[in-house]
């Protein structure tokens, strides 16, 4: 019996990747403390989704464990010993882990240590599939010749047209303390799988969303935006004249591509994993998509100040996540995201 693992299993990731593995029919253990609740406030809790994942899932069990808990991780792997490990818990902002560094690297980087020690301890055939972040390269992309057009930025060099390969420089840029929290578990989940021989990969996502996600200003760009015009709040944009860009990819989509390197795994690995330039939009682009599907139109304003270590344009190269997984690819077109998190936010918020 496949017996899978979920970290931060209440979160976006989490809960789609428990979802999606409950329907295959695997054994699935969520750990989850609710720590989002403790980073971002009541808007930020995910027990809603834990007790839908309760309610819905009949393979899935809910862990009451903090993941810095070195004994309690320890000892749980010992216990349970999964046959597969999905590591999505983090602390997540890069404006919060400055105000809260400890926090964020004991959670970011001491945390993905204590896991990938108990994997080499308990199971170390089992396949480790990590969740890292396009922080790692901090803002070395905006130093590409970018071209400012009129509703976004773009790649001025058609050797970028498709996006960041995973070849991208991490060095010699500023990440914001969490991006370097983040570039520390990336890092780390590559030796254990280089030094230790343990399949592991460290998937460098680009803007993660989904109708499951409790978006925040601090962190869950998508989400938050549309969850500001459903409910006719004021969104702040922070420089780069709104025009700044991401990839988005659904929730889903991660998932299955957690299955395909389950099926297959590899040693060390590291794969940028996001929309691609098909589900890439920028701030002022994404306004008028979601004011096209509820009606409203977007209130914002407009701070001259970016946030530190802020992408200007990021698009996620996806040609080396095809080529070693053939058979996956990106399901859920930006128009579909948009409507699924409009219409999760419309039964949430508005009575």
């Amino acid at each position: 019996m496949n017996k899978l693992l979920v970290t931060g299993s209440s979160g976006l990731i989490g809960s789609e990747v428990v979802r999606h593995f409950n329907a295959l029919g695997w054994e699935v253990y969520g750990i989850d403390n609710n720590m989002r609740a403790d980073f971002f406030g009541p808007k930020g809790d995910t027990r809603w989704n834990q007790g839908q994942l309760l309610a819905q899932c009949k393979n899935f069990r809910h862990i009451e464990l903090d993941i810095r808990d070195r004994a309690g991780v320890l000892k749980l792997f010992e216990e349970l010993r999964p046959t597969h490990i999905a590591h999505t818990a983090a602390q997540p902002s890069h404006d919060l882990a400055a105000s809260r560094p400890f926090d964020d690297f004991d959670v970011n980087a001491v945390g993905t240590l204590n896991l990938l020690e108990a994997t080499r301890q308990f199971c170390p055939t089992s396949p480790f599939a990590h969740m890292s972040t396009n922080k790692v390269y901090g803002d070395a992309p905006n130093r590409l010749h970018l071209i400012e057009n009129e509703t976004r930025w773009e790649y001025g060099d058609e050797a970028y047209h498709n996006g960041i390969k995973e070849t991208f420089t991490i060095d010699q840029s500023k990440h914001s303390l969490f991006g370097a929290s983040k570039v520390a578990s990336d890092v780390m989940v590559q030796e254990y799988g280089r030094y230790f021989d343990l399949p592991t990969c460290a998937l460098r996502g680009g803007c993660l969303t989904g109708p499951n996600h409790s978006g925040v200003e601090l962190h869950g760009f998508l989400s938050y935006l549309i969850r500001v015009n459903v409910t006719g709040g004021e969104y702040t944009v922070f420089g780069y004249k709104g025009k700044q860009v991401r990839d988005n990819i659904h929730s889903y989509d991660v998932a299955r591509f957690i299955e395909e390197f389950f099926k297959a795994p590899r040693c060390g690995e590291v794969y940028n994993i996001g929309g691609g330039r098909d589900n890439s939009t920028s701030i002022l682009e994404a306004f008028d998509r979601v004011a096209g599907i509820t009606g409203k139109p977007m209130n914002y304003t407009y701070s001259e100040k970016n946030r530190e270590g802020d992408h200007i344009c990021y698009i996620s190269d996806l040609s080396k996540m095809q080529a070693h997984y053939p058979d996956w690819g990106i399901t859920k077109p930006l128009q579909t995201v948009f409507e699924e998190i409009v219409e999760s936010w419309e039964r949430r918020l508005v009575k």
